[in-house]
């Protein structure tokens, strides 16, 4: 194929890679020309920003993941302020509400969320929002800004699903939708493919027919044929309005 895809939603860290050179070289081999990385605390935002410079085909996203919530200082936020004018920092993310584990630092999770909601209708920036657990709350602080942006993984209903499209939000949609079980692609299915994004989460979020082993972003090939099955059309057509919907919702990114 000619066309070729986007990875919206990743963590590619040295934590995880041995060698980060060789992944973007995967995914380049497997049609993926764009990555997005995603911070979650003070430090992966840090190396995203030098991820970014190094790496021309790869956009980056920092703020602070709802489980980094308790560690979180003042001057990480800002940390976050101070370089959303960078040209390749393209969102604030991953951020939102986690109620997964535990409620009991509920409001603090709010209010982190709120606080850098605040800082996209600012500075008119996209977020990239994780929700577990928590979607009225998740809706509820959205409400409050004048925002647009990404669902991560979502795997909601139908009727959440066009809740959050109404609002400005697109959905993102990783390998969660080739699990045997899952119940998401009837919703995907159902929303219409201008508002998807594609993405893998990795290294989790592992697509079938790799289930079980790491995730890397050359997977978004396993979920644009997946998703293209889905829809009846061809894997280019998936790729011209997927990366439309990129570059309509991320508009320092620049696609050739």
């Amino acid at each position: 194929m000619d066309n070729y895809f986007v990875d919206t939603h990743c963590h590619v860290f040295k934590s995880d890679y041995e060698n980060i050179d060789e992944v973007l070289k995967n995914a380049s081999n497997n049609h993926i020309k764009y990555i997005i990385n995603n911070g979650s605390n003070d430090e992966s935002n840090k190396e995203v920003l030098k991820l970014v410079e190094k790496y021309p085909c790869m956009y980056g996203a920092i703020g602070i993941h709802p489980e980094d919530v308790d560690g979180v200082k003042q001057e990480d936020v800002k940390f976050i302020e101070d370089n959303l004018d960078n040209k390749k920092i393209v969102a604030i993310g991953e951020i939102g509400l986690d109620y997964h584990y535990t409620k009991e630092n509920k409001d603090e999770q709010v209010k982190l969320f709120e606080s850098q909601l605040a800082l996209a209708e600012k500075y008119d920036i996209p977020v990239i929002v994780h929700s577990r657990d928590a979607t009225e709350d998740t809706i509820n602080s959205l409400k409050k800004f004048n925002c647009k942006g990404v669902i991560h993984s979502f795997s909601g209903s139908l009727e959440t699903a066009r809740i959050y499209i109404k609002m400005g939000y697109m959905l993102g949609v990783n390998g969660v939708i080739t699990f045997k079980n899952a119940k998401i692609k009837d919703v995907i299915k159902e929303v219409g493919l201008e508002h998807i994004v594609l993405e893998t989460d990795s290294p989790y979020l592992t697509p079938e027919p790799f289930r079980g082993k790491q995730n890397n972003p050359g997977h978004v090939l396993e979920v644009a044929k997946f998703v293209a099955n889905l829809y009846d059309i061809s894997l280019e057509e998936l790729a011209i309005q997927t990366n439309k919907n990129v570059t309509d919702m991320y508009k320092k990114m620049k696609l050739d």
